[in-house]
């Protein structure tokens, strides 16, 4: 088998049972993401393959917040696959900086790879498909829908916003709404238009049904 068919199949091994936003299917969706980004930009395709397949491999909100569990994983992984170490540190800078992670958190690495992926994981968190995954989310952490009396917090540190557990609604204010304007290609700038526009009609349903409007 070759080094992506073994990474799929390592992957799918060690996400089953995941919740459902951060499961297989969507390293799937973000995989088809960066494919489709990809085609078109100047980009070791390889590396791009890994990043998104890796990724999520063990997001740190799963993991008590530690951030070292993802790139160790992998990185055993890939060297047990005989990679070369400038491919396997690329796969690791960019599960490092892949996140939107709040408090003003700026990435340390940049290439063309990570901005091809981490548009193709914005993507997934946005549109009809983000909405769900943040209901799906608040669900498995027990949070409210909504709750008028408690406000979006815009100027959550790091660790505030790893620690957060204001109503799922809030979520699109302090990330969702604000990706569209932080993504890095032509190609997922396009896409994200649209999605944001999806999700600016969600909200505004949501309020006219919250308020017996409709």
């Amino acid at each position: 088998m070759s080094l992506i068919n073994n990474t799929i199949a390592f992957v799918k091994k060690q996400l089953e049972g995941a919740e459902g936003g951060h499961d297989w299917f969507h390293i799937e969706r973000v995989y088809k993401n960066s494919l489709l980004i990809a085609n078109g930009e100047d980009c070791n395709l390889t590396v791009v393959k890994l990043g998104a397949l890796l990724h999520d491999i063990a997001d740190s909100k799963f993991h008590g917040g530690d951030e070292t569990v993802g790139p160790k994983t992998a990185r055993i992984f890939l060297e047990n696959e005989n990679t070369d170490e400038e491919t396997i540190q690329h796969v690791i800078n960019i599960i490092e900086n892949i996140s939107f992670k709040g408090g003003n958190f700026e990435k340390k690495f940049n290439s063309k790879e990570l901005e091809i992926v981490q548009d193709a994981d914005r993507l997934d968190a946005i549109g009809a498909i983000g909405v769900a995954r943040a209901f799906n989310y608040g669900g498995f952490k027990n949070r409210a829908l909504y709750n008028p009396e408690i406000q979006p917090n815009f100027n959550m540190t790091k660790e505030e916003y790893k620690k957060s557990e204001s109503p799922t609604l809030n979520h699109f204010y302090e990330k969702l709404l604000l990706l569209k304007d932080k993504m890095n290609t032509e190609t997922g700038k396009k896409i994200a238009e649209e999605r944001h526009e999806f999700m600016e009609q969600f909200l505004s349903q949501f309020y006219a049904e919250w308020d017996g409007q409709k």
